[in-house]
């Protein structure tokens, strides 16, 4: 008889937001498929100005969502049931307004709505120019949200697509699959 490897698929909401990175949420959506997880895009409107939702639909397999008022067909707003659904949600590529918005408590779109209703573990893999990422707003609110349990992965240093070399590329995309394993086995 062989070995049987047992598959647990995990829900995991994949958060793409408004930076010229959200092209690789693409092959993030694609591999966390492959790899037998049920993906669900959340974009914000800046996200859609760089990358189609309906790429990220036909990669994820399902249906993305682009506002907070996508859902129609239930009395239960389909953000709330995303949130408690999850598994985990992964915001890749995160611009520094998303983390400012999570560390605030700033709930004026469907990801940062969903982020404030989720038990689920959170990864954010940042992505913007160096210089957003070590102003002294975007690092105090990265720290806020680690002393919250937030995970975070990257930024990486190397050429950013603003011209500059330096901090603020997003993590490859490999390494952001293995942090979403790592994160998952953890919860």
């Amino acid at each position: 008889m062989g070995t049987s490897v047992e598959i647990l698929m995990k829900s995991i909401l994949l958060g793409v937001t408004g930076s010229i990175a959200a092209y690789k949420a693409a092959d993030l959506a694609s591999q966390l498929t492959k790899q037998g997880h049920s993906v669900t895009v959340v974009m914000t409107a800046d996200a859609a100005e760089f990358i189609t939702p309906l790429t990220l639909q036909v990669l994820s397999k399902n249906a993305v969502v682009t506002g907070l008022y996508d859902e129609k067909e239930s009395w239960r707003p389909g953000h709330i049931a995303l949130a408690d659904e999850a598994d985990l949600l992964l915001v890749a590529p995160a611009t520094a307004n998303c983390i400012a918005k999570f560390a605030n408590g700033i709930a004026d779109d469907a990801l940062s709505a969903i982020y404030l209703a989720t038990p689920a573990p959170t990864l954010l893999a940042p992505a913007m120019n160096g210089k957003m990422w070590l102003h002294p707003a975007t690092t105090d609110n990265a720290e806020r949200l680690r002393a919250r349990g937030v995970h975070f992965i990257g930024p990486e240093e190397g050429m950013l697509a603003c011209g500059y070399e330096g901090i603020g590329r997003l993590w490859p995309v490999e390494g952001i699959v293995d942090a979403a394993e790592s994160v998952l086995a953890g919860s």
